[in-house]
């Protein structure tokens, strides 16, 4: 109780001082200070999650790990690939679990802040090959990495509703933020955080020694290809400029990584379960 109240009344503090050691510290490309902890990315996360988890299992559509463990053990695989690259800043700070919502009609990931990871089976079904979705994933987990979720969200709603969240009293609020965070308008990234999600889903694939590191550029490519009636969700809540494929190729040709060849049996195998 003492930590959580010393770290509301810090944050508030902050917020009306505009300054603060742990505050400058973290702070965009216009100086504007990231106010949220780790801590209260935690804790925020962590309400979000369980209001994600509610909704989804009301509707049958939460695949639990206990009825589907040859499924998360593949999805798994992929996902500790990502984290143990070497790259994640918070990897031994945030949860970093992962669920599979089931809805096939539904081409997206997310994450929350504090690492709670969301993939919709519509997404892994939608992919050609295991990099694309290891790309994908890379890009969502820089998201909360680089704490631009909580950034967004600060923007957003505002630090004081934002804590009332995270110290569990406001579930309607949850709810709408788990509602944007599944790709219903609500969440929007700036070009900025997109672009630097893509960077860094490239040297997280770099770092894995495995996976060809421009996956995410593979799954642009393939959503251009495709109809506009057909395009994924992903990309109405994730901005996708012309020259955004470009950027992801440039990076990865400069960490000269492209052209790994992933063996996909486990993601067709991951799909066939789903």
């Amino acid at each position: 109780m003492f930590r959580r109240t010393f770290s509301r009344f810090y944050l508030l503090g902050a917020l009306a001082l505009g300054l603060g050691a742990a505050t400058t510290a973290c702070t965009d490309k216009e100086g504007n200070p990231l106010l949220f902890s780790l801590e209260d990315d935690i804790n925020l996360g962590a309400q979000v999650a369980a209001e994600t988890d509610s909704t989804y299992r009301a509707q049958g559509k939460l695949l639990e790990r206990s009825n589907h463990q040859r499924a998360y053990q593949l999805l798994d695989g992929v996902v500790q690939r990502v984290l143990n690259s070497g790259q994640i800043q918070h990897r031994n700070d945030f949860v970093w679990d992962v669920k599979i919502i089931k809805d096939d009609a539904t081409q997206n990931a997310f994450a929350t802040p504090g690492g709670h990871i969301y993939v919709f089976s519509g997404l892994i079904k939608y992919l050609d090959d295991e990099s694309q979705l290891a790309g994908v994933l890379g890009h969502e987990i820089a998201h909360a990495d680089r704490r631009h979720t909580s950034r967004q969200l600060q923007n957003q709603y505002g630090i004081e509703l934002l804590l009332s969240v995270a110290l569990g009293n406001s579930e309607s609020t949850a709810s709408q933020i788990a509602s944007g965070l599944a790709g219903l308008g609500t969440l929007k990234f700036s070009r900025d955080f997109e672009n630097e999600a893509d960077q860094y889903s490239v040297i997280y694939l770099n770092g894995t020694s495995y996976y060809a590191c421009d996956g995410a550029a593979g799954f642009f490519i393939k959503a251009q290809q495709e109809s506009p009636s057909a395009t994924p969700e992903f990309l109405s809540t994730h901005p996708n400029p012309d020259n955004r494929i470009q950027a992801i190729q440039t990076k990865a040709t400069e960490l000269n990584c492209r052209n790994r060849t992933v063996n996909s049996g486990g993601l067709q195998e991951l799909k066939s379960l789903l």
